[in-house]
C-alpha cells in the first residue's frame, strides 16, 4: 500500500514550491531594462529604439538565448521628462535588478541617469545620444556608447556648409532650452572654432522650452538678427522643429535647416508634410537602402519580429546596439554579472555587425562608431545625399 502524504505537510509542500518557482524563472533569463519616451511628444524616438531592441533580442531568443538562458528587456516610460528617467533608473536597478540598462533616450534625462549608474555601477549602454555628458575623457567605467558624438555630427555639418559659400556669420541656430539644446549648440560653436571663427556665440540663437510646440518667440530672435540667416542649425525634437522650419520657410525662402540624427528623420518628413524646403539631417547609422550586410540584417529581423513596424534609422541604431551588447553578454561567460559585462565589452576587438566598420573599446574607448552620414528631404521622405552636395 502506498504512504499517503498528510494533507498539511501536503499544503507546507505545494507553499514551498510556489515561492520557490519565481526565482528558479528569474535565474533563468537574463533580464535588460530602458527608461525611455514612449508617451509624450518624443515618442517616435522612444518606441523606435525600443523595436530595434527587442527585434535583435527575439532573434537571438529564437536559437536558445545566451548561455542557455532568454533575453528580456523591461521598457518603463519616462515620455522624455528626466524626474521620471530618474525614478525609473532606480526602479530598473533596484527592482527589476537588470543586468544592463540599454536604449535610454534622450540628453536631458541622461542628466538624471548617468550619476545613478556610476552610483549603483550598472551599466547604462547605447543611450540614444550625442552629448558630451556621455563622453567624459577618461570615460566614466558605467557608460558606453555606440552612436557618432554631437560634436562629430556638428563637425561635419558645419564644415559642409562653409565648404558650399555659406559664411560663418550667415549661419543662425534654434535649439531647444536644455541640455541638449546647450550640447548641440555648444558643438556647433566649437566646430565653428575649429574653422576659424571664434565669434560664434554671437549668432542669432532662438529657443524653445522642451515638450512644446512654443517656436515663435524663437523665431522671432533670429529675425531680429543683424544678418539674415542663409543657414539655420537646429537642435531639437521632430515636432516643434517641422513647426519652425514652416514657419521660417515662408521668411526665409531659400534657408538651408540642418538637424542634428537625434530628431528622427522620419518622424521629422512626416510632421513636414511635404512642403517644399532645404532640409538636411546628419546620420549615425548608414542608410535603410545601404547593401550592408548589417542592415539586411536589420530588414530581415524586423519583418520576421516586429512586422508591421516602420523600418527606420532609429531602430536601425537600436538594433545594432542590441547587438553589440549580446556580443558583451556572450563574451563575458555564464557567470555573467554588471561587472563582468563592463570587463567583457572593453575587451572587445574587431566586432563585426555589418556595418562599414569593426567595433572596439577598451578602458579608455567607450564609443563604438565615429561615422556620420547625411539625408536630405525630399517630397515626403529623407534619402541618402552626400556631403559634397549642399
Amino acid at each position: 500500500m502506498l504512504c499517503q502524504t498528510p494533507p498539511k505537510l501536503f499544503l507546507l509542500i505545494m507553499i514551498a514550491i510556489w515561492f520557490v518557482q519565481p526565482a528558479i524563472a528569474q535565474e533563468e533569463e537574463i533580464v535588460l531594462g530602458t527608461t525611455t519616451a514612449i508617451s509624450g511628444p518624443a515618442k517616435f524616438l522612444g518606441k523606435s529604439m525600443v523595436r530595434g531592441i527587442q527585434a535583435h533580442l527575439a532573434e537571438v531568443n529564437s536559437t536558445g538565448g545566451v548561455h542557455g538562458k532568454a533575453l528580456r528587456l523591461v521598457v518603463l516610460d519616462d515620455s522624455y521628462h528626466p524626474p521620471s528617467a530618474e525614478k525609473n533608473m532606480l526602479r530598473l536597478i533596484n527592482e527589476h535588478n537588470v543586468l544592463s540598462v540599454v536604449g535610454n533616450v534622450g540628453t536631458p534625462t541622461a542628466v538624471k541617469t548617468i550619476p545613478l549608474a556610476i552610483q549603483h555601477k550598472t551599466l547604462l549602454f547605447g543611450t540614444f545620444s550625442g552629448a558630451g555628458i556621455l563622453r567624459k575623457s577618461p570615460p566614466d567605467r558605467y557608460v558606453i556608447n555606440y552612436r557618432a558624438s554631437y560634436e562629430e555630427e556638428m563637425s561635419h555639418t558645419v564644415r559642409a556648409i562653409l565648404d558650399h559659400g555659406i559664411t560663418a556669420d550667415e549661419i543662425a541656430f534654434f535649439t531647444q532650452q536644455d541640455a541638449y539644446g546647450d550640447s548641440g549648440y555648444q558643438s556647433a560653436i566649437k566646430a565653428l572654432a575649429a574653422l576659424g571663427f571664434k565669434q560664434g556665440e554671437k549668432l542669432s540663437h532662438g529657443r524653445y522650452i522642451r515638450n512644446t510646440l512654443n517656436v515663435e518667440q524663437g523665431l522671432l530672435r533670429i529675425l531680429e538678427g543683424p544678418i539674415k540667416p542663409r543657414a539655420i542649425i537646429i537642435v531639437g525634437t521632430y515636432a516643434p522643429a517641422a513647426r519652425f522650419i514652416k514657419l521660417a520657410r515662408d521668411v526665409f525662402p531659400n534657408v538651408r535647416f540642418f538637424n542634428l540624427s537625434f530628431i528622427g528623420a522620419e518622424a521629422l518628413a512626416t510632421a513636414l508634410d511635404g512642403i517644399d524646403a532645404h532640409v538636411y539631417v546628419s546620420q549615425v547609422v548608414p542608410p535603410l537602402d545601404s547593401t550592408l550586410s548589417g542592415v539586411d540584417d536589420y530588414r530581415n529581423a524586423m519583418r520576421q519580429y516586429q512586422p508591421g513596424a516602420p523600418l527606420d534609422a532609429v531602430s536601425l541604431e537600436g538594433y545594432w546596439v542590441s547587438r553589440i551588447l549580446v556580443e558583451g553578454i556572450k563574451k563575458a561567460g555564464k557567470a555573467v554579472n554588471r561587472e563582468t559585462l563592463v570587463d567583457a565589452l572593453e575587451s572587445i576587438e574587431g566586432l563585426d555587425i555589418g556595418s562599414d566598420e569593426t567595433i572596439r573599446f577598451d578602458v579608455h574607448e567607450h564609443q563604438a562608431s565615429h561615422r556620420v552620414w547625411l539625408s536630405k528631404f525630399q517630397k515626403d521622405r529623407f534619402v541618402s545625399a552626400s556631403w559634397d552636395e549642399l
